[in-house]
């Protein structure tokens, strides 16, 4: 009597469980691409395969549509570059505008490398979250299929076919029949998992969130704060080096960072001897290089990176930042043309006015070089007569 009871209560609840799908399992590749096509043949849009592998052709016997799924990783790709350059735009130029080599605040090339990175971070990423909660419906681990017969086998040797209930064809006897047709074996009925509310203001949830919330605290808090500073986990805190910006109990006035000892010069340097003072004070400094086309030609590639953005491509003053900072006096004014190269030079060296000083940006050779093209430029605005005359 208890074995029957227990059939009829086993029966019961089953007819009041609602079908979720009917599946059956095939043996070779070749029958599960044949079921797939019949499945087609016979109307069936809700159904799906599982195999323990990629079957080639299994698209076209399924005769699935493009998944939209790259629309999505487009989509996403782009909302994170456009994110992307449009911070770096509204750090660069709005919130925390800084010239950095003389370049312009929206200095858009070196946003790219940046934008291209948080793109492909950006598209992989949200095509994987779309695919886990949109196309998966994760988080979802009641699935119908787990832990079932079917399932065991295609995860491993075997070939499935199963027609869900939402199918507007669907018929449980005929699609029973329907599998038995094409082939397959093992046919099961599954059914829609019995799903229980979740109540997160139960008590016991509640108390559980606070011991796991207190448990990660104190351990998180204890391995920071404590454990990375007991030995042997110090080998990397506690090191026999030197501090930048740090004391350092070596020495007497407890300065850490040393300064050279005065008057040493390194090997093969000599120090620019008026450094610091007027250019008024310059005399018998000439430039040292040759004037030709090879000195030339350098001379306009560093006066372009260095110079150009401020007295212009033409050495007119006419500042590519104009607004940004004063704009600087013309290099093609008489002061200027009449000043001795080593005049030139001292500028650059030591700076004048709001012009810092380039001396460690431009090696000495540059700077002379820049000097020789600056030459150029004001022969070029400023031509004589004697320099239209053609030879005869």
């Amino acid at each position: 009597m208890l074995t029957e009871r227990s059939r009829r209560i086993g029966e019961a609840d089953i007819m009041n469980k609602k079908i979720y799908s009917i599946g059956g399992l095939f043996d070779t590749p070749d029958s599960i691409i044949h079921a797939a096509e019949e499945a087609v043949k016979e109307g069936y849009t809700k159904f799906d395969v599982n195999t323990p592998y990629p079957v080639h052709g299994m698209e076209s016997a399924m005769k699935l549509k493009p998944s939209l799924i790259g629309l999505v990783t487009l989509f996403v790709g782009l909302s994170g570059a456009a994110f992307a350059f449009m911070f770096m735009y509204w750090v660069s130029v709005v919130d925390y505008p800084l010239i950095i080599g003389g370049k312009p605040f929206f200095s858009w090339p070196a946003f790219v490398p940046v934008t291209f990175e948080v793109t492909v971070l950006s598209a992989a990423v949200g095509t994987v979250a779309v695919m886990i909660a949109m196309f998966f419906k994760f988080p979802n681990n009641a699935h119908p299929l787990h832990d079932t017969n079917y399932m065991k086998h295609v995860s491993s040797d075997r070939f499935g076919l199963n027609v869900v209930a939402i199918d507007p064809l669907f018929d449980e006897s005929k699609v029973k029949d329907f599998l038995s047709r094409a082939g397959a074996k093992d046919i099961e009925i599954f059914y829609e998992p019995e799903r229980k509310p979740i109540r997160v203001f139960d008590p016991k949830f509640i108390g559980l969130l606070v011991v796991i919330a207190t448990v990660t605290a104190g351990v998180t808090y204890f391995t920071l704060n404590k454990l990375l500073y007991m030995p042997p986990f110090t080998w990397m805190a506690e090191q026999d080096r030197l501090s930048s910006q740090s004391q350092n109990a070596m020495f007497t006035d407890g300065f850490g960072m040393r300064n050279p000892v005065e008057g040493t010069v390194a090997r093969g340097f000599t120090p620019y001897e008026f450094k610091g003072q007027p250019d008024s004070v310059v005399r018998n400094l000439s430039n040292p290089l040759p004037f030709s086309k090879e000195v030339i030609d350098r001379g306009k590639m560093r006066f372009d990176t260095y110079c150009s953005p401020c007295h212009g491509y033409f050495g007119k003053g006419d500042s590519r930042l104009n607004g940004q900072f004063p704009n600087p006096p013309t290099l093609h004014s008489d002061k200027v043309r009449n000043w001795p190269d080593g005049n030139i030079y001292h500028v650059i060296t030591n700076g004048q006015n709001v012009m810092p000083s380039y001396d460690k940006q431009i090696t000495r050779d540059d700077r002379w070089a820049i000097i020789h093209y600056i030459r150029v430029l004001q022969r070029s605005l400023n031509a004589k007569d004697t320099d239209l005359e053609t030879k005869k």
